[in-house]
């Protein structure tokens, strides 16, 4: 059976599409054991969870295909890839490891249909957890940027920089 609970929003962080919220009144709450998506290794099995086009409380097995997945979200890509079936509906529903340790959070699918390829992706627990840290303490995430970015010294530039040859790069 669900309980439903009023919450507020204690943070959110876009560039990672992770949010905490504070539940009020009616604790204490059952907890998931959070695991160490660190230690987990390609072909480890693991379960989804979530309600995947509404069905709730849906279950789907399968293994970690890959680790450290860059998919084009964004500058803190590095998803752990499943094969267990995520679908529409499973976002923000736990990756559980066997021993019941949640080591992920379903986020994303590969698919041309809208529907489930066998390519899932989830959000590392231990991103999740420093993520976490920030926005229960500040409300945000505070992150270092040097502003330093790097571009290909075709024969044009090395020839505006006085260079004989295009070789190296630029920093800027």
């Amino acid at each position: 059976t669900f309980t439903e609970h009023k919450a507020k929003l204690a943070g959110v962080d876009r560039k990672t599409d992770l949010a905490v919220l504070k539940l009020q009144g009616g604790g204490p709450y059952p907890a998931a054991n959070l695991g160490d998506s660190g230690a987990v290794r390609v072909g480890d099995w693991v379960l989804a969870i979530g309600s995947p086009f509404g069905l709730q409380k849906t279950v789907t097995a399968g293994i970690i295909s890959a680790k450290g997945r860059s998919i084009g979200q964004g500058p803190f890509d590095d998803f752990l890839q499943t094969d267990a079936a995520i679908n529409p509906g499973n976002s923000g529903g736990p990756l559980v490891n066997m021993s019941g340790e949640v080591v992920g959070i379903n986020s994303a699918i590969l698919s041309r249909t809208g529907g489930n390829v066998g390519i899932g992706f989830s959000i590392p627990v231990n991103m999740a957890k420093r993520i976490y840290t920030e926005l229960a303490a500040k409300g945000k995430v505070t992150r270092g940027w040097l502003g330093v970015s790097i571009q290909e010294l075709t024969p044009e530039l090395a020839k505006g920089f006085g260079l004989k040859e295009p070789k190296g790069v630029l920093i800027a």
